[in-house]
């Protein structure tokens, strides 16, 4: 039987601003990405995240970002290696010492918007992240972008790591994400999405923008969280793979 993990990024309400839906999405997902503070999120709000994930046995993993509340963590940041290594060592001892309180634990690390970007094909900022995991925690899965450079480097330095896919995101024929400046590059046919996703648990491949078929060679999936449709989209994904037949569990149990 085919299993997958489902993910999505959560906990990034902050105050009287609210992001998405986290007490529906923890019915559907297996795993929860779960802000830091720095893009998004504040202290009540991922306790209050952290705590349902605890009791629906949902996966909980860092999800890490330059410090940059304004642009929602989607602005590259020039930072240094030393910066970045205490920045990510900050965020995850933060989730951890919550998740501990709602007794349960952090399992990975997801580097959040323009960081995770950065990363995938910086070497520099990306063994600061993985620098940083080691110190703090080398237990800790680093999750990525499947067929990116920061899997690999990740591995070599003696990190478990996780593929992951993106369920609302345009493919390039070279198997990267289209950039969010262009047209199309957001999925929004909740059926559509669903069917591709099952491609993707199937056969470990997408149709790219250009018709062409790539491999993508991923254990997650991700939704994100403050897509429009986001709940919509979750749900239909998981009916379809349960429809066919196909499991979703977090990697971490796998």
């Amino acid at each position: 039987m085919t299993a997958i993990d489902l993910n999505s990024d959560l906990g990034e309400s902050y105050g009287a601003w609210r992001m998405g839906d986290d007490d529906t999405m923890l019915a559907i997902v297996s795993s929860a990405n779960v802000a830091c503070g720095f893009h998004a999120g504040d202290p009540a709000g991922i306790w209050k995240t952290v705590k349902a994930a605890a009791d629906k046995g949902v996966s909980i993993g860092a999800h890490v970002s330059y410090p940059d509340r304004v642009g929602f963590g989607r602005r590259d940041m020039d930072v240094t290696s030393g910066e970045l290594i205490a920045d990510v060592i900050y965020q995850i001892g933060a989730l951890k010492g919550m998740a501990a309180a709602a007794g349960t634990t952090v399992g990975y690390v997801k580097p959040h918007g323009a960081l995770y970007n950065r990363i995938a094909h910086d070497p520099k900022q990306g063994q600061a992240v993985i620098d940083a995991i080691k110190a703090i925690d080398p237990s800790l899965v680093l999750m990525g972008l499947a067929n990116a450079p920061i899997l690999k480097l990740a591995q070599a330095s003696g990190l478990k790591t996780v593929a992951e896919a993106f369920a609302d995101r345009a493919y390039t024929p070279d198997g990267q994400l289209v950039s969010r400046r262009e047209q199309g590059s957001v999925l929004h046919d909740t059926q559509r999405i669903a069917q591709r996703m099952l491609q993707l648990a199937n056969k470990g491949t997408l149709e790219a923008v250009d018709g062409s078929t790539i491999r993508i060679d991923a254990q997650s999936i991700c939704v994100h969280g403050d897509s429009p449709g986001a709940v919509a989209i979750a749900h239909e994904i998981r009916r379809a793979f349960e429809a066919d037949g196909v499991t979703v569990r977090s990697f971490l149990s796998a």
